[in-house]
C-alpha cells in the first residue's frame, strides 16, 4: 500500500483556504484525512452591518471585536431564530447572480424551504429554514466567507 500524500491535492486545498480567507479546512476520501489551518489569518473577515458599527481586530487579524449600540453579531449566535452554517465556504443568497434570492427581510418561510446556498469545494450545498417564520435580518452577503455555526440570518 502507498501512504503518499498527493502534493497536488494540498496545494489544491491551500488554495481553496487563501482564496476564501477560511481559517482552516479539513478534507477527508478513503485513503487519507487532511487538515489545513491558517495560523495567522491574514485577512479580517468582511462584516456587513449599520454604518454605525466599529471592527476592531488585533495586529495578527485573527479575532474580531463588533461593537454597536443597537446590537452585536455575537447575540445573534444564541438567537432560537438563527440558521446556522452547517459547514465552511462561501455563502450565496441566489441560485446564480442574475436570480433573485432565496429570501429577502420580510419574507415568510416554512421549515426545510432553501434560504441560501454554501459552496465548499466546488459544491453547492443548500442551507434550509430550521423552523416556520418571516426572516427578520440577513447577516451575510453573496460570496462572503462563513465558518462553521456562524449565524447567516435570523427567522422569527
Amino acid at each position: 500500500m502507498n501512504n503518499q500524500i498527493d502534493t497536488k491535492v494540498i496545494n489544491k486545498l491551500a488554495e481553496v483556504l487563501n482564496k476564501n480567507n477560511l481559517s482552516e479546512l479539513e478534507y477527508e476520501d478513503e485513503k487519507c484525512r487532511i487538515s489545513i489551518k491558517c495560523a495567522v489569518s491574514c485577512v479580517a473577515p468582511a462584516v456587513t452591518a449599520p454604518a454605525q458599527m466599529s471592527v476592531m481586530a488585533n495586529q495578527a487579524g485573527d479575532n474580531v471585536t463588533v461593537k454597536n449600540d443597537e446590537f452585536s453579531i455575537d447575540d445573534y449566535s444564541n438567537n432560537a431564530g438563527s440558521v446556522k452554517a452547517p459547514i465552511v465556504g462561501v455563502v450565496y443568497l441566489s441560485p446564480d447572480p442574475t436570480k433573485p434570492d432565496y429570501v429577502n427581510v420580510g419574507d415568510k418561510v416554512k421549515e426545510g424551504d432553501i434560504v441560501c446556498l454554501i459552496e465548499a469545494m466546488k459544491t453547492f450545498n443548500p442551507v434550509k429554514a430550521h423552523r416556520s417564520g418571516i426572516v427578520t435580518k440577513i447577516l451575510v452577503e453573496s460570496g462572503d466567507p462563513v465558518e462553521y455555526g456562524e449565524s447567516l440570518l435570523i427567522i422569527e
